[in-house]
C-alpha cells in the first residue's frame, strides 16, 4: 500500500528531511496515483495471525507518544476483515494510558516483529474500544479460547495503511519454545547423521558443497535462499553479475539445473544468496525449489560463473532492472557504491509489493534508486529513451529482466546510436 503509507508518513517535514539527505527522489514515486484503500493481503494476514506480540503507539493530550507492548498466544491479534484487526485487552497495571489516549485520539501505529525471520510490518489505523455490553458478538471474535482471564475490553483497529520494512539490522531472536524446537530438530538431525550418513540426500554432483541455511519470503512469489558451506567456512569469491547453476529435483524425480543470479554483496565470503520467483507456468524448477528446499537441504554444484561482468574502471553506469532481474543488478549497485563509482539504478515492477529488495535498496541507495510501478494505480513506466539519452557518453549500461525489457533497451540504443559494447544485458527468461 505505497500510496496510503506515503500519505500518512511522508509529511512536509519528512519530505524536507528526505530532500536534505538525498532520498527524496527514491520515495517520490510512492506518492503518485489515485487514492487507494489499504486492504490486507494473504501475506499480511498470515504474518499477523502468527504473531505473539506487537508494539502499539498512541498519542496523549500532551502531544507525547506512548508505546505499549502487547503480548499473548500466537494469533491473539485477530484479522477480522480486509481492513479490520482486533485484540482482547486484559487488566494490567491499571494505568490505562493507552485507553485514555484513544479516548482523545483514535490514531494508532502498530509495529509487528518476526525476529527469527527478520521481518517487520508497520500498520497505521484508527482504533475504537468495545465492551461486552455494547458489542458482545464482536468482543467474542477477539477472545482467545485458551486464555481464560477476564477480558476488560476489545480494541478494534480499522487499517488505514501498512508497510513492510527492510530486514536490515534485525537481530534474530527466539522464544523459549522456538529454541526448544530448533534444539530438538538439531538433535534429531544429528542422530540421523550418526545412524546413517547415506540417508541424507545431496542433490547434484558438482564439487562445490552448499547447504540451505536461511529462507526469507520477500514477496508473495519471491523467496530468498541463503546458501553456506557445510562447515560455515569461506566460499569461493564472486564478482557482481555472477550466477549459480543449482541442481533441482523435479516432481517426477529427475534432477535438472537452473541458473540464478547471486544477489549477495560481492565482498561477502561467508554466504551466497539467490532469489527465486515461483513460476507456476514455467518448466517446474522454481516451483520445485519453493516446494522442496528447506533449512538443511544439501546441494552439490559447480562454482559460480559470470557471463554478465561489471566493468572494473571508473566509468559511470546506468543499471536497469525489471522484476526478478534486480538480483544481479543489486550486487552491481553495491559493488559500484563500494568502489565510489557514480551510477543510477532504475527498477521497474508491476507493484511495489511484488518488487524484491525494494525497501532495502531505497535505504542503501537513496540518491541513486528510481522506481517504476507498471500496474499500480497512477504508476509510472520507465522511459528508457530519456534515461539513455541523458546519460554521458562514457556511461556503461547494464540491464536484466524479461525479454521485452531487453528488446526495448536494445531498440533505444540503436535509435540513439549507442555503441553495442556499452550495453550489457542478461535475460532471466
Amino acid at each position: 500500500m505505497a500510496l496510503a503509507f506515503a500519505k500518512i508518513a511522508f509529511t512536509p517535514n519528512v519530505q524536507a528531511a528526505q530532500e536534505r539527505m538525498g532520498s527524496r527522489d527514491a520515495y517520490r514515486s510512492t506518492e503518485l496515483g489515485a487514492p487507494e484503500t489499504a486492504e490486507l493481503g494473504a501475506q499480511e494476514i498470515e504474518f499477523i495471525s502468527a504473531r505473539d506480540s506487537f508494539y502499539q503507539g498512541t498519542v496523549g493530550e500532551s502531544g507525547w507518544p506512548y508505546v505499549q507492548h502487547r503480548g499473548g498466544p500466537p494469533g491473539f491479534l485477530k484479522v477480522l476483515g480486509p481492513r479490520m484487526i482486533g485484540y482482547a485487552d486484559f487488566s494490567g497495571n491499571r494505568q490505562y494510558i493507552s485507553v485514555g489516549n484513544l479516548d482523545g485520539d483514535d490514531r494508532v501505529s502498530l509495529f509487528l516483529m518476526d525476529y527469527p525471520g527478520q521481518r517487520r510490518l508497520k500498520i497505521w489505523g484508527r482504533a475504537r474500544l468495545i465492551d461486552e455490553d455494547a458489542e458482545p458478538e464482536l468482543l467474542a471474535r477477539v477472545e482467545s479460547p485458551d486464555y481464560r482471564a477476564r477480558v476488560e475490553r476489545g480494541v478494534i483497529v480499522t487499517v488505514e495503511a501498512f508497510d513492510w520494512n527492510c530486514p536490515k539490522y534485525i537481530t534474530p531472536r527466539f522464544t523459549e519454545r522456538e529454541v526448544r524446537e530448533r534444539v530438538s530438530g538439531w538433535q534429531q538431525e544429528a542422530a540421523k547423521r550418526e545412524s546413517t550418513v547415506a540417508g541424507i540426500e545431496e542433490i547434484g554432483s558438482g564439487p562445490l558443497k552448499l547447504v540451505v541455511t536461511g529462507m526469507r519470503q520477500m514477496t508473495p512469489r519471491i523467496r530468498a535462499y541463503e546458501l553456506r558451506a557445510p562447515d560455515r567456512g569461506d566460499l569461493p569469491p564472486v564478482a557482481a553479475g555472477a550466477h549459480l547453476a543449482v541442481p533441482v529435483r523435479l516432481a517426477d524425480g529427475s534432477v535438472v539445473t537452473r541458473q540464478y543470479s547471486l544477489a549477495t554483496h560481492p565482498y561477502r565470503r561467508d554466504m551466497y544468496e539467490i532469489a527465486v520467483l515461483r513460476e507456476e507456468a514455467g518448466r517446474g524448477g522454481s516451483a520445485a525449489i519453493h516446494a522442496t528446499w528447506q533449512i538443511g537441504t544439501r546441494l552439490a554444484l559447480d562454482r559460480p560463473a559470470n557471463q554478465f561482468p561489471l566493468h572494473d574502471d571508473g566509468r559511470p553506469a546506468v543499471l536497469i532492472a525489471g522484476g526478478i532481474g534486480i538480483t544481479p543488478i543489486k550486487a552491481m549497485a553495491q559493488k559500484l557504491k563500494a568502489r565510489g563509482v557514480s551510477f543510477e539504478l532504475h527498477y521497474s515492477g508491476r507493484t511495489a509489493a511484488e518488487m524484491a529488495y525494494r525497501d532495502c535498496l531505497a535505504i542503501e541507495f537513496p540518491g541513486e534508486l528510481h522506481q517504476y510501478f507498471t500496474r499500480a494505480p497512477g504508476g509510472t513506466r520507465i522511459d528508457l529513451e530519456s534515461i539513455m539519452r541523458a546519460a554521458p557518453a562514457e556511461v556503461r549500461f547494464y540491464v536484466c529482466g524479461p525479454g521485452r525489457l531487453i528488446e526495448a533497451v536494445s531498440a533505444a540504443a540503436r535509435e540513439l546510436a549507442i555503441a553495442a559494447g556499452r550495453v550489457q544485458y542478461e535475460s532471466f527468461e
